[in-house]
C-alpha cells in the first residue's frame, strides 16, 4: 500500500524520536491500525473530520514537544529535507517551520511546537482549521514565529506535482515507483525530478 512507502521513507528521518500514524476511529481504518502493528509503528486513532483535534490528542498521548506533519497523500516526502527542517526549527526557536513553495508539490513537510498546535486547537474554530491542522497558523502569522526552509537548487521544482489527490496522480506515482523503486533504498527527490522532466509518465 502507498502508506507503506511513506512509512518507509519517514523511518529514514534521523532526527525523529517517534513515528506515529494518526488515523480515524472509523471501522474502515482498522486495516491501518493492523498495518501499523505489523510494521512496528505507533498508531493513534481519533476524529475523522476534526484532524486538528486528532493531532492535538495524539501529541498529548505521546508527550510530543515538536511535531512534524507529513500527510499520507504524499508518497515522495523527502526524509533528508525533514532532517534539515527539524534542524532549522530547533535552531531558530520557531513556532512553525515549513519546506513548502520550492520543492515539488507533495514533497515538503512542516514542523510546529506543541504550544503552536495547542493554540491552533483552542482558537482555530473554522472548518478549514479543523480539517487542515496548519491553516490557523498560516492565517495568523502575527501570532507565531514562522520559518521557511531554503531548498537546494537541484530539488527546486515547485511546478511539479507529486501529491496523490486524483486517480491520475496515483497512476503517475505508480509509474515513478515502477521505474525507480529499489527495495531497501529511498528514491531521491532529485531522481524523481529528473525522471519527470525527461520522460513521459
Amino acid at each position: 500500500p502507498m502508506l507503506s512507502h511513506i512509512v518507509e521513507r519517514l523511518k529514514n528521518v534521523a532526527n525523529s524520536e517517534a513515528l506515529i500514524v494518526a488515523t480515524s476511529t472509523n471501522k474502515a481504518d482498522d486495516a491501518i491500525e493492523e498495518f501499523c502493528s505489523r510494521e512496528g509503528v505507533d498508531c493513534f486513532r481519533g476524529d475523522e473530520s476534526d484532524v486538528l483535534d486528532r493531532y492535538y490528542r495524539a501529541a498529548i498521548r505521546f508527550k510530543l514537544t515538536n511535531i512534524v506533519r507529513a500527510t499520507a497523500d504524499n508518497p515522495f516526502v523527502d526524509p533528508a529535507e525533514i532532517d534539515r527542517l527539524i534542524d532549522l526549527h530547533k535552531k531558530t526557536g520557531a513556532d512553525y517551520t515549513h519546506s513548502f513553495g520550492a520543492l515539488p508539490i507533495g514533497v515538503g513537510a512542516e514542523c510546529f511546537t506543541f504550544a503552536a498546535l495547542e493554540r491552533s486547537w483552542n482558537e482555530g474554530m473554522k472548518p478549514n482549521h479543523r480539517e487542515h491542522v496548519n491553516e490557523y497558523i498560516q492565517e495568523n502569522p502575527a501570532f507565531f514565529r514562522i520559518e521557511a526552509l531554503t531548498i537546494p537548487p537541484d530539488k527546486t521544482a515547485p511546478e511539479l506535482r507529486l501529491t496523490v489527490d486524483t486517480p491520475e496522480d496515483f497512476k503517475k506515482a505508480e509509474a515513478i515507483y515502477a521505474k525507480l523503486y529499489r527495495p531497501g533504498d529511498i528514491i531521491s527527490t532529485v531522481e524523481v525530478i529528473r525522471l519527470c522532466t525527461t520522460s513521459s509518465l
